[in-house]
């Protein structure tokens, strides 16, 4: 005799459930960090540098600090100010 065990999976509580994981993993790695360097700053805007000296590098109130031949941006009050900058610019 050959028993049968029907196993029924909602699949929207799965993906909802991996999104929420997901989002989370994402917002502890944020967190974690602290700077950002030229190369990542291009990366999380998606614009080359010609365009963010264009755009806001100038600005007063970017914030970035060099440090030997290098740029460092705060990756928090970095991430509040092109969010500020993209609502002024909409």
């Amino acid at each position: 005799m050959i028993n049968k065990i029907d196993i029924d999976v909602d699949h929207e509580e799965i993906k909802a459930l991996y999104l929420e994981k997901l989002d989370n993993a994402i917002k502890q790695v944020e967190v974690e960090t602290v700077f950002w360097d030229t190369k990542e700053l291009e990366r999380q805007t998606h614009m080359c540098m010609n365009t963010i000296q264009k755009e806001f590098f100038y600005d007063p109130n970017f914030p970035k600090k060099k440090v030997g031949n290098k740029w460092y941006y705060p990756a928090q009050k970095t991430r509040k100010y092109l969010i500020e900058w993209i609502e002024k610019n909409d």
